[in-house]
């Protein structure tokens, strides 16, 4: 069984809505929480608060750690996260952070603020912005040794050439 102690799915919806930027659509937002959360359709109302959520989303990987406690716990108040076990629709138990009639909005606000409380809590150098200079992707760390600096393999070979490229030529 894979078990993900870094904020689980919440840590990673969090990333790839800030990876999407604060202007994703409707679409776009529906197509990041399905199969992972039960929300059928995303209106284009709330992609517009999802999309001003995502930005304080995003202040939280751009922190040094010693400043996202309070950032994640303003996310948590501002959420009204309150979490509970739910056996629903014959699925194990499983955490949920706000009530599942509270629509959609709420929902996300409370999963992703419940995930990054998650990841500040139990690995709080789990995740981060690229080091590529100019990448601006956010990553969650799941890596088995948990140095992951870049969001992906492209970014990190194409620091690591620069620098061969820069020894080679002193």
């Amino acid at each position: 069984m894979h078990f993900n102690p870094y904020g689980g799915a919440a840590a990673q919806i969090a990333a790839d809505l800030i990876n999407h930027g604060d202007n994703a659509d409707s679409a776009t937002l529906t197509t990041i929480f399905k199969d992972r959360m039960t929300i059928a359709a995303v209106e284009d109302r709330e992609a517009t608060e999802i999309n001003t959520w995502t930005t304080r989303l995003r202040k939280v990987f751009e922190a040094d750690p010693t400043a996202r406690v309070d950032l994640v716990n303003a996310l948590l108040r501002d959420s009204a996260s309150k979490p509970y076990i739910s056996t629903h629709d014959g699925k194990a138990p499983h955490l949920h952070y706000v009530d599942a009639e509270a629509g959609t909005v709420p929902r996300v606000r409370a999963y992703t603020a419940g995930g990054l409380a998650h990841l500040v809590c139990d690995a709080p150098d789990r995740f981060g912005v690229c080091s590529r200079e100019g990448c601006q992707t956010v990553y969650v760390d799941i890596s088995r040794n948990g140095r992951r600096r870049f969001c992906s393999t492209r970014c990190a070979t194409r620091v690591h050439v620069a620098d061969h490229r820069t020894r080679q030529a002193s």
